[in-house]
């Protein structure tokens, strides 16, 4: 089953905004640019010759969403609320995979924790101004991070990595990872002869 959520309030907006539609119409969902960082998500009317064959159907009670098959694994979780505001509402649209397609369960490890990073770790350091790439993992399950942004140098990096980064990736991947090493200091290691 495909995991799109469309709340109450928006299902009874949509079905508004459809009923001054020709008959038929319902409503499409797409990402534009998906699986890269600027990808953004979208909501248009889809009247019925507009859709193709490749369409994904998804049924709410009152008019259907169509999915193109290019748009459909980044819209995994997607969500849409309607919320109010003072100068009346506005529609929201959180698809947590638009930039980054959910990975498989038996995607290679690095494919998975890779994902979590990305979809889950970088946007909390976000609001720090940091990020974290994973560069390797090495045999004896050491998931390697290089830190990027407002974490580089910065001192707190270590705390940052050693407890909250590391702590969630074990819990992701209790089986598979051990710990996590800094790319800085695994390249100083290395090169300890300077």
């Amino acid at each position: 089953m495909h995991n799109i959520r469309i709340s109450e309030s928006a299902q009874a907006h949509f079905k508004k905004l459809l009923a001054q539609q020709e008959d038929g119409t319902n409503i499409r969902i797409f990402v534009v640019k998906p699986g890269t960082p600027n990808a953004e998500c979208g909501v248009s009317y889809c009247p019925p010759n507009a859709v193709e064959e490749t369409d994904t159907e998804i049924p709410f009670m009152y008019f259907s969403a169509f999915v193109d098959e290019i748009s459909l694994p980044f819209l995994e979780d997607a969500e849409i609320d309607l919320v109010e505001e003072e100068l009346g509402s506005q529609l929201t649209l959180k698809a947590p995979n638009a930039k980054m397609k959910k990975v498989a369960d038996d995607a290679p490890l690095i494919d998975r924790v890779d994902y979590v990073i990305q979809t889950q770790i970088n946007p909390q350091l976000a609001s720090h101004g940091g990020r974290i790439t994973l560069i390797d993992i090495t045999e004896d399950g050491l998931a390697v991070l290089q830190f990027g942004g407002g974490c580089n140098g910065c001192s707190m990096a270590d705390v940052t990595m050693k407890s909250g980064v590391e702590k969630e990736l074990l819990r992701q991947f209790p089986e598979e990872l051990k710990g996590t090493k800094d790319a800085t200091e695994h390249q100083r290691g290395e090169h300890s002869y300077y």
